[in-house]
Parts: structure tokens; sequence; C-alpha cells
């Protein structure tokens, strides 16, 4: 394994790494160094919604690669411009203000930098088993202390409190808290769906105390969980929004959107040098356009129903605690560690993810078929015990 040769002797060290060699991939599949062909239900850590170099992203990476690939932000661009409409149109009701850059994690730190700047206060809310990224600001709202502990002291001012519990998020709630900070399905933290009472209690609590609601889409975001973004099942919108993953159809990209009223900042406050260039900006117009003309909001809906019912009518109850999820945003949490099913699944050409130590986590592409979810189900089924 040549390629695994080289990553260990120049890589940096800092992932835990599979042993397979991934070199193609089309649609729902990757193919190994070897020719094996498997299911991909970690789409890149849910970046991949559409699957692996679909046509139309393809077709527009290719376009714009012939055309301008990087225009910074002093320069008006037209493909910029078109997305940056676009999200204005297709985000929660009041949401018509962008920053654009790169990545997840910088979309929590531009939320975060602006929600200080907005209030005039310093202190954010976030929840325990929370992942927001793993840059300084992002990290610090991050729950896990693994991640954490090797780069103490974090930023100050963050503190975290139990999920789903608006009774204890009243009591660390101070005069100084600038922002909370929610996913409305914590991914990392186990494929746990916020209550319908505690999204709309967060609301309610910044409304009272003028504090900002930072909903943190990024994995959930553009039809992960069948509604074209979360926050819609709770009728809420949030202050800002932010957004990456799936959003260019795996270039990356991260967006942060704000309400128009609260985008009052000064003119070199925040900057990418890459956010907003035309590469990415096109591959995510596209993106947004086979959303709509592909029903993949609708399919992650139709798909992630039936993926559920067929995990609970053909795994052995007794082997797990509960499955759960919403659209294709899928989990199952067992009574042990998960990591050695994940290598059986791989065995069995079926990749998938944890969710912390005890949850086997599915993001597959939206593209994904019935027959796909089938193959994936007798799979986990004979990995960890069929009913």
């Amino acid at each position: 394994m040549i390629y695994k040769d080289l990553e260990e002797k120049y890589g940096s060290g800092v992932y835990y790494k599979r042993d397979l060699e991934i070199v193609s991939g089309k649609g729902v599949y990757l193919y190994d160094s070897q020719g094996n062909e498997y299911i991909d239900c970690v789409a890149g850590h849910g970046v991949c919604l559409f699957g692996h170099s679909h046509p139309k992203i393809v077709q527009a990476i290719k376009e714009q690669s012939d055309t301008l690939i990087s225009c910074p932000e002093i320069f008006y661009n037209d493909k910029r411009a078109q997305l940056l409409e676009k999200i204005a149109e297709i985000t929660p009701k009041g949401l018509t203000k962008t920053f654009l850059s790169n990545s997840g994690a910088e979309a929590v730190e531009a939320a975060l930098k602006f929600s200080r700047k907005i209030t005039g206060k310093t202190d954010i809310v976030s929840f325990t088993f929370g992942f927001h990224g793993r840059t300084m600001g992002a990290l610090s709202a991050t729950w896990k202390a693994e991640y954490k502990k090797p780069f103490l002291p974090l930023i100050p001012g963050f503190c975290h409190t139990a999920y789903n519990n608006l009774e204890k998020l009243q009591d660390v709630i101070t005069d100084n808290t600038a922002a909370i900070i929610v996913e409305p399905v914590q991914g990392e933290g186990g494929v746990k769906p916020a209550n319908m009472e505690f999204i709309k209690g967060i609301r309610e609590i910044c409304d009272q105390k003028g504090i900002l609601m930072i909903v943190d889409e990024v994995q959930t975001g553009f039809g992960r969980t069948g509604e074209l973004f979360a926050i819609n099942r709770y009728n809420v919108s949030p202050d800002i929004l932010c957004l990456g993953k799936g959003i260019a159809g795996g270039i990356p990209m991260g967006a942060t959107v704000v309400r128009e009223d609260l985008a009052k900042f000064d003119k070199g406050e925040h900057g990418s040098t890459f956010g907003g260039n035309p590469l990415a900006c096109n591959a995510s117009l596209a993106a947004i356009r086979a959303l709509k003309e592909e029903k993949l909001v609708e399919r992650s809906k139709e798909n992630g129903e039936y993926f559920l019912s067929q995990l609970r009518k053909n795994i052995d109850e007794s082997v797990y605690k509960d499955i759960r999820g919403l659209g294709l945003m899928i989990g199952i949490e067992m009574k042990q560690k998960v990591g050695p099913y994940l290598a059986q699944l791989m065995e069995k050409k079926i990749l998938a993810l944890t969710a912390g130590k005890l949850v086997v986590r599915y993001l597959p592409p939206l593209i994904i078929e019935k027959e796909h979810i089938d193959r994936v189900v007798e799979a986990t089924g004979e990995v960890i015990g069929r009913s």
C-alpha cells in the first residue's frame, strides 16, 4: 500500500486512519486502490450530499476553472453575487447577509466574532456533546475534552450546559451572554435531535434577553435531515446561521448568514483570502440547483424514513439502545463501543462513521436509493445482529 506508506511518512499524524486507500468515487460508491467497491455512508463526514463526481457539479467546476478560479472580495464577481442572492432566497426568513469562507469551522468562527461585535458582550453558551469545529473559537464552543486538552487555555467566555434542557440553560445565562450556539441535531454528539420546545425556548430566551441565537447547520443543512435546513421543522429563524460541508457539492466552502438588521459591520473587520472564490461559488450554485431539480430534500426524507424503518425491523432489539435520526442522518446507539462494528462493516464493503464511542452513524449521499439502503441494512444486521 504505497499511498499509505507515503501518508504515514509525510502526513502530520493527527488523524485516525483506516487501513484503506480510496482512489476514486462515483455516485454512492467509493473505490480503493485494489479496485474494491464500497457503499459510502461516510460521504466525507457528510460533505458529499450529491455523491461523488456528480455530473452537474463537475460540469460547473470545469466551466468555471476555464473562466476564473480565484477572485478576492476586494472585487465584485458574477458567480459570488448570484450565490449570495440565492442563499438569501433559500435560508430562513430575515437571513440575507452572508460572509463566505472555506469550511464549517470558519463559518462558526465568523458567527462567534460577529456575535461579540453585534452585542458588545463576550460570553457564548454552547451545549454538552456539541461539536462546532477545531479552530480556537469553534473548539472553545465544542464539548469533547480530548479535542481541547492539548491546546488549553482556549478562548475565555465560553460555557456548556445540558442539551434539550431549558431550565439548565437559564441557569448559565448572564448579563454578558452574547449568543447561544446550538445544533438542531447533534452529529458528533450521537445523532441527537433537539426537542421542539427546546429550540423554541432558546428563541424565546434570546428575544427576551437580547441574546443572539446561532444555529450551526454545518452538518444538517442542505437536505441532510429531510428539510432544506433542519431549523425549518421548528418554525424558528435564527439570528445567525452557519453552513458548510455539502454547500458546494464537495468543494470547500463555509457560509455565515446574518439577519440584515444585525449585519452592521465595518470594512476590514473580518475577511478571507479564498472565501467567495468563483470556483466554489459556481459549484455551490450547481449544487443548490441539483437539490431542487432532483428533489433531493424530498428523497432524503423518504429514504431516511425507509432506512430507519428497515433498521428497526431487521436489527435485534436486544443489542442496541436506540435507532434514531432525521432524513439521511441516522445513528444506532449500541451497548458497547462501536469501533469493531465499523471494521466489520468495511469488510462487507460498507463505510460508516462513529458519533461518539457508542453510536454507529450513517451519512450517505442524498442520491442513495433503496437498493443501496437494503444492502447497508443487510450488512449491518450481519455485523450487529439480526432480529
